[in-house]
This record gives C-alpha cells, structure tokens and sequence, in this order.
C-alpha cells in the first residue's frame, strides 16, 4: 500500500472521454444498424426488436470470441443499464458458455472492458466472450484460494443483494479492486451488483476505464479492477502490486456513494 503515490506528479488516471458526433453517427451496435456486424449468433427478444444482441467478434484473439451487445441503445457504460438489459446480459452469457460446452469448449472466460485504456475499441458497452479448450491459469489457481473468506469480511463490504455481496479486495492490486460473489452465486444477481457498484465508483472518481471478468470456478465471482493507476516496471516486471488506495478507505468512499 502507497497512498502518497496517487499525489506525485501525472498520477491521476485518464477518464473515458466524452461522446463525439462520429461516435453517435458510425456506431455498429446501436438498433437499425444489425447489417454492420456479423450476423448474431444469438439474441434476447424477439424478431422485430431486441434487448442484447451476440455476435462473432471481427478481431478475434482466441480461437472463438463472441461479442455481447448489452442495449439496443447508445449506452457508454454499464451503470446505466435497465434491469431488463442487465438481465439479457446474463441470459446471453449462459446460453453462450451452454453452446460452448456442447461444442467441446471447457469454459467461457465472459469479460466487460469499458474505456479504451481498458481496452475497448468501441464505446457502446458491449462484453466478450472466450471459448477457451480449458479454464484458464487464474482459474485453476484460485481453486486453492480462500475467496469465500474474502467475500465474507463485513469491513470490506459495499453492497450487498439477494444473498451475495461486492468487498473491496483485501489484497487489491489497483484501487477500488472488488470481489463480487456469494455462497449461492447468481449470475444475474452478481451483474446488478456489478452495474451498482460501477455507479458508485463514477460518483467517486468520475468516469474511469474498469475491467471486470467472471471467474466460473470453485468459488465463482465477479471482479472488478478499476484502471486508476498505470502498470510500469514494478508491477509487470517485479510482480509486485502497487496500490494507492487501501481496502477500508475504498470500502467507505463506495459505500457512501449511493445514487
């Protein structure tokens, strides 16, 4: 922990920038405009009009990845998503990883970069989806990992719903890291916590970059991992963690930030 980091000079992260005319005009996953992406593979709604949307992905780095298009709407962030296309997410991620399985995929890595420091080349919110032959390392390796006890220190706590809860990592690597999780893991439950808690954490740091995965293991959870600090030479080369702001002091700073 190095909370003097965040006051030296240039640390502050970069915020999404704001919508550009283009954006708005060019965009290929807003509704009536089906035609500029390959043809779905699945959808939730019906023929005429559609609540999310999956498509193969143009640039695939995977053998198979498949995007998710959240809303039919223009929506820039996953915290302003309805209830409804939060719900259609999580159908179209199960579904998806149900047809992976069949196909002899072992699992699906279901992941959301919002920001294009996150790595999002588009901004309408939108999520991937990775067939991969087998779970990946950080899955298999968690299977030792005592994330139940994370998930379960009340100090930490952020939000809680329908049994399940979001903690900021005890151990995070960059500020505001959450773990969002509960001892009967419910995908839908854990994507309207994910969209609650990428609110607060706007109303506390405006509109950062974030990127969030489901690790669908022993302990299956969501986790969030704000792009507030910049990775260099010690974290990537040394893989030694550097964060600027401590698990309690974020804990609070979301809790209190409620809409």
């Amino acid at each position: 922990m190095a909370p003097n980091r965040r006051r030296r000079p240039g640390a502050p992260a970069g915020l999404i920038e704001e919508p550009t005319g283009a954006e708005l005009d060019e965009c290929p996953f807003c509704e009536g405009r089906e035609d500029r992406t390959p043809p779905e593979v699945f959808r939730v709604g019906g023929e005429a009009s559609w609540t999310t949307r999956v498509v193969p992905n143009l640039y695939p780095a995977f053998e198979r990845q498949e995007v998710v298009v959240h809303s039919p709407r223009h929506v820039r962030t996953f915290a302003e998503l309805t209830d409804e296309e939060v719900a259609g997410t999580a159908e179209a991620w199960r579904s998806r990883t149900r047809a992976a399985r069949a196909e002899g995929f072992a699992y699906v890595h279901a992941l959301v970069n919002e920001g294009r420091v996150a790595g999002s080349s588009l901004p309408h919110t939108h999520s991937q989806l990775v067939w991969l032959r087998e779970p990946p390392p950080e899955v298999a390796r968690e299977a030792s990992e005592a994330v139940g006890e994370l998930l379960a220190e009340r100090g930490l706590l952020v939000a809680e719903r329908a049994g399940m809860a979001a903690v900021a990592h005890r151990a995070g690597r960059l500020p505001y890291e959450l773990l969002i999780g509960g001892d009967a893991f419910d995908l839908g439950t854990a994507l309207l916590l994910l969209r609650e808690c990428v609110g607060r954490l706007r109303r506390v740091e405006g509109p950062v970059p974030w990127n969030a995965w489901l690790h669908d293991g022993v302990h299956p959870h969501v986790e969030l991992v704000p792009r507030l600090n910049v990775q260099a030479g010690i974290e990537l080369g040394a893989g030694i963690a550097v964060n600027s702001v401590a698990p309690e002091e974020a804990a609070r700073a979301l809790r209190q930030a409620e809409g």
